[in-house]
Order: structure tokens, then sequence, then C-alpha cells
């Protein structure tokens, strides 16, 4: 299970200073997007290589609201891998409480056309490493 610390800052909440709800979808793809990079794959290498990732689909569960100044964890762990697509569960916690539960479905795209294709071997395997059983 990877994870990052975000902080909760004015720009994320509304008027009552409760995170707006599209803030946790930028939250998560952070999570997403530094997974890969400590894998030594960031957005800029993948499109060098020929791939990129694209958002299929996300289910989202809002459990409890965040708020301003809070200090959040928002984690990502591979649930399920195939050769063109992959499948996160991310949540973000505040401490030990789960504030949001999601899954994401993510394919692979040639960077030229977009049209989907088998990520490269050594990728596929990288990502093993971030693999995880499903959350319970």
């Amino acid at each position: 299970m990877f994870s990052i610390p975000i902080r909760v800052y004015w720009e994320d909440t509304d008027a009552g200073g409760v995170v707006y709800h599209a803030r946790y979808v930028a939250f998560l793809e952070r999570a997403r997007s530094d997974a890969l990079r400590i894998l030594g794959r960031g957005q800029r290498d993948l499109q060098r290589a020929g791939q990129v990732f694209a958002v299929h689909s996300m289910r989202l569960e809002f459990l409890r609201p965040a708020r301003l100044d809070d200090l959040l964890e928002a984690t990502a762990a591979v649930t399920r891998l195939g050769r063109a697509s992959l499948v996160f569960s991310q949540r973000i916690l505040r401490g030990e409480e789960v504030l949001l539960e999601a899954e994401v479905k993510v394919a692979s795209l040639r960077a030229a056309d977009f049209r989907p294709c088998p990520m490269d071997p050594a990728l596929y395997q990288e990502l093993h490493r971030l693999q995880a059983g499903p959350t319970p």
C-alpha cells in the first residue's frame, strides 16, 4: 500500500470549510501518480515510452467529510492487474478514520493515438509491487 500526506487548504473547500467533493478525485490522482513515480515511471517517463494511463471508471464512497487544515493520507494499491488495465483500491484517511473509499479502473493506452495497448512487460512486473488484496 502506497500513501502520501495531503493538507487541506482553503482552495480545497467550499464556503463552509468542508472539502469539495471533486477535490477528492485530485487527491486520489496524486496518490496514483506518485505511486508510479516511486517505481521510476512518472507521467513524463511513460509518455516518452509511448504509453499513457487514462481513468476508465471510478466508484467513490464518501463516508465522512474532511475539513479545512486537516492532514489527510491518500492511499493507492493495485487490486487487479491485467496486461492493458489495472484497478486501484484507494482511500482517503484522517488518522485512522476512513473518509472516502474508491475503486479506480485505469486503461493502458498508446500515447500516439490513445488506443488500448498492453503495458511494457517491465512495468507490468513493477506494478506487482503495488498489488494488494481487496480492501475489506
